[in-house]
């Protein structure tokens, strides 16, 4: 959809909801996978300057996750410009983007709007070892740990000293400093998540219940809907009215389509049949009516090696919206073809011929 469309449908839900909306898109098509990061805050104070002082801001938010600082920062700086902070949640809001709604006064979630615990997964240099690639590290969810310990005291009821063979065990597997990155982890999430509470409730047990609910999640990959966010977890959940919940809805297909999250990247189709090529892919924005702003891959994609993504040894400046990269060479799969094949595909190379992916940028880039 041309950003004439999207602005259209900003404005419109500018209007009925007497704000002004800045929109936070980061994209989980595969291989272009984007998260909340800190990189983005300058884009935002740019974007904040521009608007000035209002009554309300909104935030339309899409993401998967992300690091669980800028969340913090962003509803910190986003709260300096106006008397009344929402979030506005067409669909998913996970992980460090739940977190990033508990600052706000008010949640707007539609019938897909999504929510999920708020535990972080932790990367270290220590991790373990990817069995199916020891060139990777695996992630390691504070809560599965915390639920193996927890496991062996109350559900295997094991005493005092066998518990420290318990512990023994779980430090075979998992290097020490990777267990001391977990508890800074867990210690860090339950310091940000009441600080951003407090920015509009008063109700210390509340609080304290609405942490213990989305900390404690036993899986983190649970999806919690806006009627339990609304009756259990006692957020500020607010239902759209029809005409809004359709305009955000319709905002959310328009990025959808745009970043073309339903669409998997086969980089032998945009290789074709040339030897080399080169790419670039918007897989996140950041807009508003007065700027738009994309995070961008770009990259060669070659007829030669392994099919695999190279990622490039140093990214300047600071921590990029896309996941970090690991200590080497990633390498991937073929991504599944389509049920049906897109119209007037390029011609895909025949199998025996690999190509190798290398991004070479992985930026912001300002578009308007």
């Amino acid at each position: 959809m041309p950003r004439n469309d999207r602005l259209k449908l900003i404005q419109a839900i500018e209007t009925e909801r007497k704000s002004k909306v800045i929109v936070y898109m980061l994209g989980d098509r595969p291989n272009f996978l984007t998260n909340i990061a800190g990189d983005a805050v300058r884009i935002f104070f740019d974007y904040l300057e521009s608007i000035g002082q209002q009554d309300a801001i909104d935030l339309f938010l899409y993401a998967r996750g992300g690091n669980i600082v800028p969340p913090f920062r962003i509803a910190k700086l986003i709260r300096e410009y106006c008397k009344k902070f929402s979030v506005l949640v067409p669909y998913r809001a996970q992980s460090a983007a739940t977190l990033l709604t508990l600052g706000a006064d008010e949640i707007v979630m539609g019938k897909m709007g999504e929510l999920s615990p708020i535990d972080p997964t932790t990367s270290h240099p220590f991790n373990p070892q990817d069995p199916s690639d020891p060139r990777k590290r695996v992630p390691i969810s504070v809560e599965d740990v915390t639920s193996y310990i927890r496991f062996a005291k109350e559900k295997a009821g094991l005493s005092e000293e066998k518990n420290i063979d318990v512990f023994r065990i779980l430090t075979n597997q998992i290097h020490p400093l990777a267990l001391g990155n977990i508890e800074r982890g867990y210690g860090l999430i339950r310091e940000l998540a009441p600080k951003l509470l407090r920015l509009h409730m008063k109700n210390k047990e509340k609080i304290q219940t609405i942490i213990e609910l989305l900390a404690e999640r036993k899986i983190h990959g649970y999806v919690i809907c806006r009627d339990e966010a609304r009756k259990e977890l006692k957020l500020p959940i607010l239902y759209p009215p029809a005409t809004l919940e359709r305009n955000m809805w319709s905002l959310y297909e328009a990025y959808e389509k745009d970043l073309q999250l339903r669409e998997p990247f086969d980089p032998r189709v945009v290789l074709g049949s040339q030897q080399s090529t080169t790419f670039s892919v918007e897989a996140a924005y950041i807009e508003s009516v007065a700027h738009l702003d994309a995070f961008v891959f770009e990259g060669t994609i070659s007829r030669r090696g392994p099919i695999q993504i190279q990622l490039p040894g140093v990214v300047p400046g600071p921590p990029p919206t896309a996941p970090p990269p690991a200590p080497s060479t990633r390498p991937i799969s073929p991504p599944p073809q389509p049920t049906a094949p897109p119209s007037s595909p390029a011609p895909i190379p025949a199998i025996g011929q690999p190509v190798t992916v290398t991004f070479t940028s992985r930026r912001w880039k300002r578009i308007v």
